[in-house]
């Protein structure tokens, strides 16, 4: 069987493909906030820029005190392909890190890695103040927080344009009901696998926020708050990213080897399919038909939701077949190695 053959065919139609997480291109990059740009706040700067980029990737706010990432911490440059100033307002360090040592650091350290393939979430953001009240526009001077934010805390984020329309969807009753249904439909144009609203309040110059997050079946809330607008959008986008992360990374340890087939990947899901899997050390070992067969490292609830944003249905396994030695006799069934298959289709 010639894999590069097959997997030519495979990816034909490729540009006709819909895509539905999305792939993040600066994932490695951060913008960290400094004050100037001496030596020791330079220094001081690239050790937070390491901070945010391990939370990012991990979701695990311990991820940083690892005792195996303390020689990275020390001397951050061993991660760093180049660095340099932003004048803003606000003035930030803009640290790209490199992709390979970063992963391979993470994964020394028994930490599993949220790759660049998210969850894209459209955000109803409203801002409420002395002044009236505002849903927040893709197009709107309000809206640089927000994506500074979710660029900052790795999330794939969609303003909707906040015409009139949707100015009166996004109204605070709406926006905090326990169930979305008032917003699903003017959600649904934009396509995005999240749903998030948020109540954003100003008073005496303090900002706070009460926010919920929808994907599926599950949701998740939170509260935050913030001296000002780029620190409010930065305490929600990262609630928001911390409860994401729990479905798409696997806790420390959890991680074993499994067979992964895939049936259905006769329209050039492929591609697709390898952008979701490249965090978890995915190896295609098969094409057979329009059946793709990985090797992968992860746990089977990384797996699965990550599969998901591709909407991958999972099928029954396939019942065990009684194994037999040269002679045709039974093998004990201690004696079989037994090694864990998902199976999914389209």
């Amino acid at each position: 069987m010639r894999l590069t053959a097959r997997l030519l065919i495979l990816c034909l139609s490729l540009f006709s493909l819909p895509s539905f997480a999305e792939t993040l291109g600066n994932l490695y990059q951060v913008h960290e906030p400094v004050a100037s740009q001496q030596p020791d706040e330079r220094n001081a700067g690239l050790t937070r820029a390491l901070q945010t980029l391990v939370l990012r990737l991990t979701g695990n706010a311990g991820a940083a005190q690892s005792p195996a990432l303390a020689g990275y911490f020390k001397d951050p440059q061993q991660l760093i392909s180049q660095y340099g100033f932003e004048n803003g307002p606000p003035m930030a360090l803009v640290v790209d890190f490199d992709p390979t040592a970063t992963d391979n650091a993470l994964r020394q350290a028994g930490l599993p890695v949220w790759g660049a393939s998210r969850p894209s979430v459209l955000a109803w953001w409203l801002n409420e103040s002395a002044n009236g009240s505002s849903l927040v526009g893709d197009s709107q001077e309000a809206s640089a927080p927000l994506n500074r934010a979710a660029q900052r805390r790795g999330l794939p984020l969609r303003l909707p344009m906040a015409d009139l329309g949707e100015q009166q969807v996004g109204t605070p009753e709406n926006l905090n009901a326990a169930q979305p249904d008032a917003l699903k439909a003017a959600s649904e144009r934009y396509g995005a696998d999240a749903l998030l609203a948020v109540d954003a309040k100003e008073a005496d110059g303090k900002w706070t926020a009460t926010w919920r997050v929808w994907m599926g079946d599950s949701r998740e809330q939170g509260q935050a708050q913030g001296d000002t607008p780029d620190a409010l959008a930065d305490a929600v986008m990262l609630g928001v990213s911390q409860r994401l992360s729990q479905r798409f990374v696997g806790s420390a340890g959890s991680a074993s080897a499994q067979v992964l087939q895939i049936e259905g990947a006769d329209l050039a899901r492929y591609a697709e399919v390898s952008r979701l899997l490249e965090p978890m050390g995915a190896k295609l070992v098969e094409v057979q038909g329009n059946k793709l067969v990985y090797r992968v490292t992860a746990s089977t609830e990384q797996l699965r939701a990550q599969l998901a944003l591709a909407r991958l249905q999972e099928a029954p396994a396939e019942p065990a077949q009684p194994a037999v030695d040269a002679n045709g006799q039974p093998v004990p069934s201690a004696a079989v190695p037994t090694q864990n298959t998902l199976r999914f289709h389209w």
